[in-house]
């Protein structure tokens, strides 16, 4: 039995969490003890009762790597892990999980830590330029703190930018792609909901962010067909229907809001749509084929074109292209498409994924 902690920002909902609660759930089903420390204490996900959860700090957590702060905050962050460890064994890894909890593990001397890359670097500088000085060199000097670290990325291209980078150099880098418990999704997509749209509807699931480019979906889904509706699994409905109605699809879109299972809404579906502007791997994509759900995807920086292989990648299209995007989505309602023999399917299962962690100690 291996002791294994996972340090996270939150359990909010967004995709590294649900990541690292599919591993933590498969390393407890293999026998292994798991503890999910949070620094904040808001939470979106169910967590499974066999995994021990706690929390650092109370509230949102956002300001706890500031400069003013980060030298309290790691003694905090020190003193759980002597605490934790005193009426057990000495953790075996940890795996740290996002900006803050990045910034508070490098300071540290907690050992046998690797850092795990969920996103594109290069892309979220240049995201974070634009909000300004400040807003870029916080980001800037977090991605920076990897250096000289143990670092996990999540798709190959990730692998790729910060290996040609001069941003970053590593002490050593791996790929271990997202683990996903294929049975259980296949069970919770299969359980029925009566608030899932009995009139056919194309699907997008995630947050209401300037990454997931909904500008570039909904002027894409005003040039599809008029006789197919889209759902949107966010955290800001509201907004997102602001948004639609510039682009004069509010009569077609369908904001259910944030589903804990969003499985067989998906489904349902008569295809899933991808538009972001880059992605550390793109869940939702192996989620949908899992489901045996049809997929339109840009070909952004990183995962879909790792996820997307074979006959599947004809359904790759370039990204800020709306155009282009609703041809996809148009061509891909009319095709039959086989997706269970999708070549990813082999490299995802949460066990094998699993094992690759495990292989770390």
């Amino acid at each position: 039995m291996k002791n294994i902690v996972i340090v996270i920002d939150s359990l909010s909902g967004g995709g590294a969490e649900r990541v690292m609660i599919s591993l933590a759930t498969e390393l407890v089903q293999q026998g292994h003890k798991l503890t999910i420390l949070s620094l904040s204490s808001r939470r979106d996900y169910d967590i499974p009762k066999n995994i021990t959860v706690d929390y650092l700090f109370n509230g949102k957590a956002s300001k706890i790597d500031r400069f003013w702060r980060i030298k309290s905050s790691v003694r905090r962050l020190e003193s759980w892990f002597s605490n934790a460890q005193v009426n057990t064994k000495p953790f075996d890894l940890v795996l740290s999980n996002l900006d803050r909890s990045n910034n508070l593990l490098c300071k540290s001397n907690v050992s046998f830590v690797y850092y795990i890359v969920h996103n594109s670097i290069e892309e979220e500088l240049k995201r974070q330029k634009k909000l300004g000085p400040l807003a870029y060199w916080y980001l800037f000097k977090s991605k920076k703190n990897l250096n000289q670290k143990k670092l996990i990325s999540v798709s190959k291209g990730i692998a790729e930018e910060i290996n040609r980078s001069s941003l970053i150099t590593p002490d050593e880098i791996k790929t271990i792609y997202n683990p996903f418990d294929i049975e259980d999704i296949q069970e919770k997509a299969s359980i029925e909901n009566d608030a899932i749209p009995t009139d056919p509807y194309i699907i997008h699931v995630g947050r209401l962010a300037k990454q997931k480019r909904h500008d570039v979906l909904f002027e894409a889904f005003s040039k599809v067909n008029t006789n197919v509706k889209l759902v949107l699994l966010c955290n800001k409905p509201n907004k997102a229907l602001t948004l639609a109605k510039k682009y004069g699809i509010e009569e077609r879109v369908i904001l259910p809001g944030f589903q804990s299972n969003p499985y067989n809404w998906i489904k349902q579906a008569k295809a899933l749509v991808l538009s972001s502007d880059y992605e550390g791997f793109g869940n939702v994509l192996v989620e949908a084929i899992i489901s045996e759900t049809k997929i339109v995807s840009v070909d952004c920086p990183h995962g879909p074109n790792e996820i997307l292989t074979g006959d599947l990648a004809q359904y790759l299209v370039p990204r800020r292209n709306p155009e282009k995007l609703a041809k996809a989505i148009n061509q891909v309602l009319m095709d039959k498409i086989k997706l269970d023999n999708a070549e990813i399917l082999t490299k995802v299962n949460a066990k094998h994924i699993a094992m690759q962690y495990l292989s770390l100690i």
